[in-house]
């Protein structure tokens, strides 16, 4: 099966590579590969791909509220592009989206069937990217992560790794609460659902939740430091786009229909052992 991979050299874009062995990959990124021009539709449509899983995306939460011309421009116009090449083609699209189309206030587990009310540009773009998809593409799928992470690329758990054998203190926000995921038991889940008929929304995380302070505690405590990791709220962080506090997504849609991801505890060990020894544990 020909799939097309946009955004292919990203953490994603990285793992779906190792997953999808065997496939007939067309591998799309910058600089070659630019969603703010048209011609990324015509690069889609000459590869003739029967599946796209359109990954690239401005992903830069704060640097979107400085520019959100520029978020707009790859999560909305580009996603656009992408959608339009795949309904010419008749082809399947996978389109990734985030948490961050939900505000936060519901303090319970987000469904595909809540509605989005996004906080910040970051996730606005990525909304209207979902709705361009579903509007523009018959045979689409919307997903919904959160929290990645993976080999490839920077992090928050590359961070922290980083971080903790610089400076005996850490101070990580407590106050927002979500999924963190692993990359490559992402891209296993969408690789069921590219095979599949399935189409719509579904919300795809590892399982459980952390605040990011627990996160960035259990990476320290898997790198054996004794580095502390002291709790702050949002506001103390300084941050200039808002963050729900709570972006809890729930996976009951996708593990019904195919299965039920591994808890983040369990990714992220996994995760620490196919990782680069970024520190000397003590």
């Amino acid at each position: 099966m020909r799939i097309l991979i946009t955004g292919a050299n990203g953490q994603l874009g990285s793992a779906l590579q190792r997953t999808l062995t065997g496939e007939d990959l067309v591998l799309k990124d910058l600089p070659d590969f630019d969603l703010t021009t048209p011609t990324c539709e015509d690069q889609i449509r000459d590869a003739r791909p029967a599946v796209i899983v359109h990954v690239a995306a401005y992903t830069n939460v704060d640097g979107a509220e400085r520019e959100p011309e520029r978020a707009a421009a790859v999560n909305v116009q580009g996603t656009t592009y992408v959608a339009r090449a795949a309904a010419a083609l008749h082809a399947r699209l996978l389109y990734l989206s985030t948490d961050y189309v939900f505000d936060g206030t519901k303090m319970s587990p987000y469904s595909e069937e809540d509605s989005p009310r996004p906080l910040n540009q970051y996730g606005r773009s990525k909304y209207e990217g979902e709705r361009a998809v579903l509007s523009l593409c018959s045979n689409s799928v919307v997903v919904r992560t959160a929290w990645l992470y993976g080999h490839d690329g920077q992090n928050f758990v590359k961070t922290i790794m980083k971080l903790a054998q610089e400076r005996p203190v850490l101070e990580v926000v407590s106050d927002q609460r979500g999924c963190p995921t692993y990359a490559d038991d992402l891209a296993r889940a969408l690789k069921s659902l590219v095979s599949s008929g399935a189409q719509g929304i579904y919300h795809v995380t590892n399982g459980g939740d952390a605040s990011w302070h627990e996160f960035a505690q259990a990476i320290v405590r898997h790198v054996g430091l004794s580095t502390a990791v002291h709790p702050i709220s949002t506001v103390q962080s300084g941050r200039p786009a808002k963050r729900p506090a709570y972006s809890v997504l729930s996976g009951d849609r996708f593990a019904g229909d195919f299965f039920p991801l591994p808890t983040w505890q369990d990714a992220l060990s996994r995760f620490m052992k196919g990782a680069p020894q970024l520190v000397s544990p003590l």
